[in-house]
């Protein structure tokens, strides 16, 4: 009987001290889980005017055939046409590229019934070159008219590396906008900026300018007119960040 009394007297000794240790634990951790840190968030912003170095000039050459052998035949010799032309007038093999070729069949509806009449060849060539060669814009228009070929599109663009460059540019200066205003709010609540705790990059714009379109329908003398009446000007590269930093 004493060795089950000593025995029960353990067991609510054992008992006690585990729930004295899970109160213990629970009341830390309750109120450690209470804290929460101060933080805040802000968006930086960025612009940046840039003038564009390249000029891009986009032909598309349309043929068809019976055949998309005889299709394909006819684009291609419009194409050395366009390719020939331009060399001779000192473009550079480099400066002339193909965007894309495709040759597929032409199909249509008569009456609610899929329909093919041969095939189409489609070839988008693109023409580039420095902005100090501007000047060069209504040769290169004139050699693609002149070979068959259709203007789509007369662009401004920056090349890779002014890319580069004015992203890290843009970047660099959202990130320094937002932590300004980062440090302006911290000031005006009486605190100051700690540890960044997150970074994102919400919004990075580069577009081409594009200076003449076709939008759809084939004007030649459109076309030519535009090239004669082109300068590049300044546009805006845009970049946005989101900063989240402690406030001690």
């Amino acid at each position: 009987m004493q060795k089950n009394n000593n025995a029960i007297a353990l067991t609510s000794i054992i008992a006690g001290v585990i729930l004295v240790v899970a109160l213990v634990a629970l009341f830390t951790y309750g109120r450690q889980g209470s804290v929460e840190e101060d933080t805040l968030t802000v968006q930086g912003v960025s612009t940046i005017k840039v003038l564009p170095d390249w000029v891009s000039v986009y032909f598309i050459i349309q043929t068809n055939g019976t055949t998309s052998a005889e299709a394909s035949e006819d684009n291609n010799e419009i194409y050395n046409r366009l390719y020939n032309a331009l060399i001779r007038d000192g473009f550079k093999n480099s400066e002339i590229g193909t965007e894309s070729f495709n040759v597929y069949p032409n199909t249509y509806y008569d009456n609610g019934a899929q329909r093919t009449d041969g095939f189409i060849a489609a070839h988008q060539v693109k023409v580039e070159f420095s902005t100090n060669e501007t000047g060069k814009i209504s040769l290169v228009v004139d050699d693609g008219i002149n070979a068959g070929a259709g203007v789509s599109y007369i662009n401004f663009e920056l090349s890779t590396n002014l890319q580069n460059q004015y992203k890290a540019q843009a970047l660099e200066e959202a990130s320094i906008d937002a932590k300004a205003k980062a440090d302006a709010v911290a000031k005006g609540f009486g605190k100051s900026v700690g540890k960044l705790v997150t970074v994102s990059v919400d919004n990075y714009n580069y577009y081409p300018w594009v200076m003449y379109s076709a939008e759809g329908v084939r004007s030649d003398s459109s076309a030519k007119l535009a090239a004669q009446n082109i300068n590049p000007t300044t546009q805006d590269v845009t970049a946005m960040i989101s900063a989240t930093y402690k406030l001690v």
